[in-house]
């Protein structure tokens, strides 16, 4: 007959019984979404989850002293989750959030740190305030002919590695715009001076406008394949440029560089331009 003693001896011991230190050092090295999964498997887990030494892991080291607010490292990191509050570099033409599941940094590049043609000299474009914009001024085209637009993501502005991500062109369009219906409209995406990516877009999609296209060979080569604007929630158009993946972790980082064309040359009118984003894409 085993002794009282001899039976705690063989008790089991449970992950949750664990200190909650060492349940937090294993849980700060997984990610920001599994780390709120395991705060639903029992009390121990969710305190060790909750704890700021998870949370202080999530916070990239570049961003931890913006995100210094009152509350837990959780609370900060949340913070820095929110686009309304992107950390906005010193020339205020960039700004930088986390994505809340994975915790990969995420970029917004200002109109204004965007090359646009400037076919007229300063009557092409306009710089004004937007009630919509994040960013302060907004670039709305007056007229041109021409149309191709480029932003550059310098190789300094580190995107989290080996990650896959997505460029987005961000903008609106005024009531009387015009030649943005059109299917000659194109973008592209270049890493390092390797284009990656190469799609055939329209930013304001119009039945009137294709039919116009058709017999002249690029509704063959285009129409199928045609991507197409979403509406975001925060009223915003937006239009997918085309993905990259980021290098690994200790690989050297290079130049980003991603741009919009409308091959055709015509009078062009009423595009407003937000910025061009990048985002993780899973």
């Amino acid at each position: 007959m085993a002794t009282p003693a001899a039976a705690e001896q063989e008790a089991p011991t449970h992950v949750g019984d664990l200190p909650e230190v060492c349940l937090a050092l294993a849980i700060a090295r997984t990610t920001p979404r599994d780390a709120c999964r395991c705060a639903a498997v029992s009390p121990a887990f969710r305190a060790a989850a909750d704890s700021d030494l998870v949370w202080q892991r999530f916070i990239p080291e570049d961003l931890s002293s913006s995100a210094k607010t009152a509350g837990t490292k959780k609370d900060a990191y949340l913070r820095l989750c929110d686009a309304a509050n992107a950390v906005v570099d010193a020339g205020g033409g960039c700004r930088v959030w986390l994505e809340r599941a994975s915790g990969a940094r995420c970029y917004a590049l200002s109109a204004r740190r965007l090359s646009l043609p400037w076919d007229d000299g300063e009557f092409s474009w306009r710089w004004t305030p937007h009630p919509l914009s994040r960013l302060g001024e907004v670039a709305e085209l007056v007229s041109c002919a021409s149309m191709d637009i480029y932003g550059r993501l310098p190789a300094a502005a580190t995107l989290t590695p080996a990650t896959a991500y997505a460029a987005y062109l961000v903008y609106g369009t005024k009531e009387a715009h015009r030649g943005l219906s059109n299917l000659d409209q194109e973008t592209t995406v270049a890493v390092g001076g390797r284009v990656v990516a190469r799609h055939a877009v329209c930013l304001r999609p119009n039945n009137t406008e294709a039919r116009k296209f058709r017999g002249t060979g690029l509704v063959a080569e285009r129409g199928e394949g045609l991507r197409q604007p979403r509406l975001r929630d925060d009223g915003w158009w937006e239009m997918e440029m085309g993905r990259l993946c980021s290098t690994g972790e200790g690989e050297e980082e290079e130049e980003v560089v991603v741009s919009f064309e409308v091959l055709g040359w015509y009078p062009k009118r009423g595009l407003i331009v937000e910025s061009v984003e990048f985002r993780p894409v899973h």
